[in-house]
């Protein structure tokens, strides 16, 4: 072979594979592209699509009025603050758990704000990322006051009501395992299903988050003839959820959270935002400002509109709601408690 042919097939080759790579290139960068762009998606719609419980009292539910309410709301409220400076600004879409990651990384919603549990497999093998923690949760046991139980060790052969698509079951089975115990279980789809199950005593024990059961005693004819047990067999970190091929709108998102977060620890408020302390929010949210092309304001809109972590808190789950919650854990950790967010530099 003259060395001129065997030049031009090198040439060949190499063309073609040149070509392939590009392609290859330009298609993931088209894919990257579709993927990416939420914040400016929202901007362009001047609205917020917002994943929420199908109606969890305290932390999302719709009032007689058809209005929603709630810490997860609440937290949907500040994320519209944020980008549009308007809490109103936001379509609630509410999803059962075993749907909920899917409308995420389907794109139907823009982020989820549902009492999700933070786990590996959820992170790692679904396409989506959890922000931060918002609420430091763990589950347990509600059982009638009459059962006379002071410990899930005394509930051997209880039949349990439980939800799907949730952590419940798999922490529940194998919890009652480890101790030898056997329990069996009423599944539901819906969590107000297998509340109204056991409202209706077709089971003697209702698991979930002891925030899911704080909820679900509220909504029972007689609260105080029920009893969350003191157990708490499982972490249960709750946070919001975005689709994780998209850096700047899950800053965003992570970066608001932690602002509520700080200006609880900076005393900032929503009625120290109206009087005097507009600037130090300001210059507090500046870098979120320069790097995201936020308004200037943008924290003194979510401030003002939502207020702080423990005004979101106190609005919702705290002692004087039905809920009846203590901050406990969920405390800042100046305050003996778990909650801490890394500074606003």
């Amino acid at each position: 072979m003259h060395n001129s042919q065997f030049l031009d097939r090198v040439l060949n080759r190499l063309f073609v594979f040149c070509a392939v790579v590009v392609f290859f290139i330009e298609g993931f960068v088209v894919t990257l592209s579709a993927a990416a762009g939420t914040l400016d998606d929202v901007r362009s719609r001047d609205k917020l699509i917002c994943g929420v419980s199908e109606g969890l009292p305290g932390f999302s539910e719709k009032n007689g009025s058809g209005v929603w309410r709630g810490f997860d709301v609440d937290f949907c409220k500040a994320v519209a603050a944020a980008v549009l400076g308007d809490t109103a600004k936001v379509e609630y879409v509410p999803l059962t758990a075993d749907v909920r990651f899917n409308a995420l990384t389907d794109r139907r919603i823009d982020l989820l704000s549902r009492n999700s549990t933070w786990t590996m497999s959820r992170e790692l093998e679904l396409g989506i990322e959890f922000v931060g923690i918002s609420y430091f949760d763990g589950q347990g046991f509600l059982v009638p006051t009459l059962l006379g139980a002071t410990s899930a060790l005394q509930l051997d052969g209880a039949k349990i009501c439980v939800g799907s698509g949730t952590t419940s079951e798999q922490n529940a089975a194998e919890f009652f395992q480890s101790k030898k115990l056997k329990v069996s279980f009423l599944r539901f789809t819906e969590g107000s299903d297998a509340r109204a199950a056991y409202a209706s005593e077709k089971c003697d024990v209702f698991t979930a988050d002891r925030s899911a059961l704080a909820a679900a005693r509220s909504l029972l004819p007689e609260p105080q003839n029920h009893v969350i047990l003191r157990d708490v067999i499982s972490k249960e970190p709750l946070g919001p959820a975005t689709r994780k091929d998209d850096p700047k709108w899950i800053g965003l998102v992570r970066w608001t959270l932690f602002a509520l977060i700080n200006a609880e620890e900076l005393g900032l408020d929503s009625k120290s935002i109206a009087n005097g302390q507009r600037q130090r929010a300001i210059e507090l949210g500046a870098p979120a400002t320069r790097s995201l092309g936020l308004s200037n304001d943008w924290l003194v809109k979510v401030i003002g509109g939502v207020g702080n972590y423990a005004e979101i808190f106190e609005r919702n789950l705290g002692e004087n709601t039905p809920l009846a919650l203590t901050r406990g854990v969920n405390a800042l950790w100046t305050q003996g408690g778990l909650l801490y967010a890394p500074p606003m530099q």
